[in-house]
């Protein structure tokens, strides 16, 4: 692997792939960053009634980067993309416990993450599963077998060229299906688009209190009581082991809502920093504050309050102009834009400038600095939003009394709200801290958003002209790097940095808690963050976090820790292990008896017209267990021969060498069909493949070869369509994809398969 090349440039790199547009007719290509940001800065002044004097004040913000617009702004405003929405995510319709509501939502999602949206949803309002449905006398499949659909068609939108797709699943704490929410993503590759958060209830949290029952209900009846602390305890071993779900605090939301008396809300975008109704969407921006502090690591160093004030109040009007520029996926979600105007100003670069000051994240002086530094954004903000409201007038929905009389408004000075009573305010929320992952590094790899430094020093692979051709490249962290300057020195090593220099390792959960407590208590929306939790750090103290989160007065809460189940985490290459090396002797297989035992199990699917026979030989042991030894998969269906055989003479093989083949269930039940997935036994299915994985997993369970937690209880799904059957349905309308021009306009009419798209025929 080739040395860091001298003219590689983070930023650079950065800007060319995500933000720099390359020109279209008479739109010129951004010939640098300070063109990019000059092009952003015309774009949202277009229509300003001050045109030239806003296009003057948010150049000097922008060219700058004291104020970093979210990523869509910069990458779309003053394009010619014009079907891409500047609005970061979303959050869909309250949805409709019914097959015609849930596949709107699926349609309006599609529609959504088709522009770059991501989406947020409340699955609470779908019955259970194994409830019946009384208008086609079936038994419900219950939300997480909708959440497959949803979490397909994400990877299908992915899959044609979209950005990684993001979404958000919420499910409150009292629905009868919330303990398989809990480990819905432990098995396999499902509802890996999706993040998971319980919605926590104040009557909950006072439940676990005092360690009462918890009665889990739908619609007034009640399926199930549990012990309120059992559940409770469900959802720390999970988020201990597998980092999910996060949890909201879902009546404190509503609490502190500004607009508590025209909305409910009910669910988070995916990062869980924006609370929205549905409909809403989210509108950030951040205030990088590396670039405000003056005199960095002397004794003089401080930070310059009254410019981050000045850059606030005029990152409100810049905000405030896109919700008129934006184009919306849905109308609905226009609508909701209009109506309140919400945005989310919030901050990067927090702890790289404790850096600068001399101040060590998550200390005493840290937490209270960090209220100042909010306060004075949230406070400008509001003045700000005020002012435009003088000039433009409030937002719609504004009504004065109400308004004011919200539990997160009596928290603003006398003056904000003597103000807003007499002018107005023009936007209904204006605070937010997100992630700011890719920004941040536009803007020199400053510290993300309120995150203290992951690593001040790793390794990043860029991938060179060739496919699978990387150059690993050294990254330095920006108040790192600005050190050195101040040094004059080419490096420092790491034992040697000020004490300011803490990096994410060091920082205890509760010091993590107490800076987004103090974040929290200016911010009128959420806040994105996680809380880092080493990997040997006890159960017995992580068990308490949550409620510790609960008692500081936050929305919402996110913690990760290492583990053995979780993955896809940035690792410094000091804490990889090494692992020991594996045998190289041969492992045989056992020896084919003349005669097998086995069971034959039929497939009827909607995606082929004859049924599949899946027949499992199986070797019995010297104690009389079972073990799986071959398998063989039927059919009339010719067209299926070739993959067929492929696929027994794999698994079989499979079978021989692997006593456990739990990995190859988990394999095939992730393999979703892009025609889509139907529905058994209540239970959605993402492909044929995956419905052999089931079998599979059923005769393993048979044989005592699976027994840790179950994973498709087909047994409780047998017995609910045993009174009531429910018919397997095709999800696609009768549409599939064609062969010739990969468009989802394939049908089947007059008994053949033609493309309305193209014109493709199966019958010539």
């Amino acid at each position: 692997m080739a040395s860091e090349p001298s003219s590689y440039d983070l930023v650079t790199d950065i800007w060319q792939r995500k933000y720099r547009y390359s020109g279209h007719g008479t739109r010129p290509a951004d010939a640098s960053i300070e063109d990019t940001m000059k092009r952003v800065a015309r774009a949202c002044a277009a229509k300003d009634e001050k045109k030239e004097q806003a296009a003057r004040q948010f150049e000097s913000i922008l060219t700058t980067l004291e104020f970093i617009p979210g990523g869509r702004i910069i990458a779309n405003a003053g394009t010619d993309r014009d079907e891409v929405t500047m609005f970061n995510c979303y959050v869909m319709n309250k949805i409709d416990d019914s097959i015609e509501g849930i596949f709107d939502t699926v349609k309006e999602s599609a529609m959504t993450q088709k522009q770059g949206g991501g989406v947020g949803f409340d699955f609470s309002t779908i019955r259970p599963r194994g409830s019946h449905i009384k208008g086609c006398d079936a038994a419900a499949s219950g939300p997480i077998s909708f959440m497959q659909v949803l979490d397909s068609t994400c990877r299908t939108i992915m899959s044609a060229g979209q950005r990684r797709g993001a979404q958000m699943g919420i499910l409150r704490c009292d629905h009868p299906d919330i303990e398989e929410f809990i480990s819905a993503k432990r098995e396999n590759a499902r509802l890996q688009m999706f993040n998971l958060s319980v919605a926590i209830t104040e009557k909950f949290i006072q439940a676990v209190k005092a360690d009462a029952d918890w009665d889990l209900v739908f619609k007034g009846k009640v399926y199930k009581t549990i012990r309120a602390r059992d559940l409770w305890d469900q959802i720390m071993h999970s988020t201990y082991d597998y980092a999910e779900p996060g949890f909201i605090l879902i009546d404190k939301i509503n609490q502190l809502n500004n607009l508590y008396y025209c909305e409910e809300i009910c669910a988070t975008n995916p990062c869980g920093e924006q609370p929205l109704p549905p409909y809403g969407a989210c509108l950030l921006g951040s205030v990088n504050l590396t670039r405000f502090v003056r005199d960095p690591f002397t004794p003089k160093a401080s930070l310059d309050y009254a410019r981050i004030a000045e850059v606030v109040t005029i990152a409100v009007r810049l905000l405030d102009n896109v919700i008129d520029l934006s184009r919306y996926p849905l109308p609905r979600q226009k609508q909701e834009a209009s109506e309140k105007r919400r945005m989310g100003i919030g901050l990067t670069g927090l702890a790289d400038a404790f850096i600068f000051l001399g101040v060590k994240y998550g200390s005493p002086e840290s937490v209270a600095m960090a209220g100042e530094i909010m306060q004075t954004i949230t406070h400008a903000a509001y003045r700000a939003s005020i002012e435009l409201a003088r000039e433009r007038g409030a937002f719609p929905k504004f009504d004065a009394e109400k308004y004011c009389a919200g539990n997160f408004i009596a928290t603003l000075p006398e003056d904000i709200r003597s103000d807003i009573r007499k002018y107005g305010i023009r936007n209904s929320h204006l605070t937010s801290i997100a992630p700011t992952g890719t920004i941040s590094l536009l803007a020199g790899n400053v510290s993300s958003g309120l995150e203290p430094v992951f690593a001040f020093k790793y390794n990043r692979r860029i991938r060179n002209t060739h496919e699978n051709d990387y150059t690993e490249v050294e990254i330095a962290d920006y108040a790192y790097r600005a050190y050195c300057r101040y040094k004059s020195l080419p490096s420092v090593a790491l034992e040697d940095l000020p004490p300011a220099f803490v990096s994410a390792d060091s920082i205890t959960p509760v010091e993590h808690l107490k800076i987004q407590a103090v974040l929290q208590k200016y911010v009128d929306s959420s806040i994105s963050k996680t809380i880092n939790i080493p990997s040997d750090y006890p159960f017995e103290q992580f068990a308490d976090i949550y409620m510790q989160a609960y008692e500081a007065g936050l929305k919402g809460c996110t913690t990760f820790r290492p583990s053995e189940h979780s993955a896809g985490v940035l690792i410094r290459k000091e804490e990889k292990k090494k692992e020991p090396a594996p045998s190289t002797a041969p492992v045989q297989p056992p020896k084919r008896p003349d005669e097998l035992t086995g069971t034959t199990y039929k497939i009827k699917t909607p995606q082929s017209p004859d049924a599949f026979y899946i027949t499992i030989n199986d070797l019995i042991n010297e104690d009389g267990s079972h073990r799986p030894y071959e398998i063989f998969i039927n059919t009339k269906n010719l067209h299926h021969f070739s993959w067929i055989v492929a696929m027994s003479r794999l698994i079989s093989a499979v079978f021989r060498h692997d006593p456990k083949p739990k990995f190859l269930v988990e394999e095939l039940k992730s393999i979703y069909d892009p025609n889509g997935g139907f529905f058994n036994h209540g239970k959605y299915v993402p492909s044929l493949a995956a419905e052999i994985g089931y079998v599979l997993e059923h005769h393993l369970r048979l044989c005592g070869v699976i027994t840790d937690g179950e994973i498709h209880p087909r047994k409780e799904a047998e017995k609910a369509v045993q009174t009531a059957p429910a018919e397997r349905t095709s999800i696609n309308s009768g549409k599939m994809i064609c062969p010739q021009c990969s468009e989802r306009e394939l049908v089947n009419q007059e008994n053949c398969l033609k493309c309305l798209s193209c014109g493709y025929s199966k019958c010539g």
